[in-house]
């Protein structure tokens, strides 16, 4: 089974082409082995891009634990650089097919190769602010939905948060039946958030491209910053938009591939 590693901002998958149309068997599981930091390939999850009725391509995205999730910013990016160097689409806008809708991309070439990518992420929908007690400490989070949900919390620093112990308490509250991601930000200034990331079914990441969309949309929402700010994350720098006139939020970022490999048979 031949596959790619890529990472946007650090946030690493294994992308596997399936556009002929085969997929490999047992997915879940294929994915926890494969993305194993030492008995795998390492990665936070694989993704899978298949032919789509209503787009260039779809994606699909198993996290590292094995379960299947809507939408990945970094991961799209990734995705529509992998189909521009594999001459599966010659333009540079073009939409790809999510479990969170359709997804349009933008790509930004120098020399003929791809580095950044623009992705339309849709309508941010936010609920009201809920106030959660956590390891004795109380917390207030935003929720936000891009299409995955995201609870967004707003602190004064985060470098020493302890966010393995913090992340699956919030992942798995009872107030998230379907388990969370969460966005632990503090506020630079209007033009920069910095952020920390727990994202469920992988647990810290580099950096999360819906997370960064969640982080400005609260943050807009709250007074915090302008509707154009950059999201700091472990990985590096997003560009984010909340478009006055289309309501929809726009992230910039790179895609970068890594290698191309061969798990052998057998092994899955």
């Amino acid at each position: 089974m031949y596959f790619t590693k890529m990472h946007g901002l650090g946030n690493d998958y294994i992308y596997l082409d399936c556009m002929a149309g085969s997929m490999p068997d047992h997915l879940p599981e294929l994915s926890q082995k494969l993305s194993h930091r030492h008995f795998g390939i390492g990665a936070d999850g694989i993704i899978c891009i298949l032919p789509s009725t209503c787009a260039a391509a779809q994606m699909r995205i198993f996290n590292a634990d094995g379960s299947e999730g809507e939408m990945c910013g970094n991961g799209i990016r990734c995705v529509g650089k992998l189909l521009s160097d594999q001459g599966y689409v010659k333009e540079n806008s073009f939409a790809i097919e999510t479990r969170a809708g359709v997804k349009y991309l933008t790509l930004q070439r120098r020399g003929g190769n791809v580095e950044q990518v623009t992705v339309d992420m849709g309508r941010p929908l936010l609920s009201p602010p809920l106030t959660l007690d956590i390891a004795g400490e109380t917390y207030t989070v935003t929720p936000v939905s891009m299409g995955n949900p995201h609870a967004v919390v707003f602190l004064p620093e985060i470098a020493r948060l302890p966010l393995a112990d913090l992340g699956p308490l919030f992942e798995h509250h009872s107030i998230f039946p379907n388990r969370i991601n969460t966005e632990f930000v503090v506020v630079r200034d209007r033009t920069l958030l910095e952020m920390r990331v727990w994202e469920r079914g992988s647990g810290e990441t580099m950096a999360c491209g819906t997370g960064a969309c969640a982080a400005l949309a609260a943050a807009v929402s709250a007074g915090y910053t302008d509707r154009r700010a950059v999201v700091r994350l472990a990985g590096g720098d997003l560009a984010i938009e909340w478009n006055t006139q289309t309501d929809r939020i726009y992230m910039t970022g790179p895609a970068v591939t890594v290698y191309k490999g061969e798990w052998e048979d057998g092994q899955y």
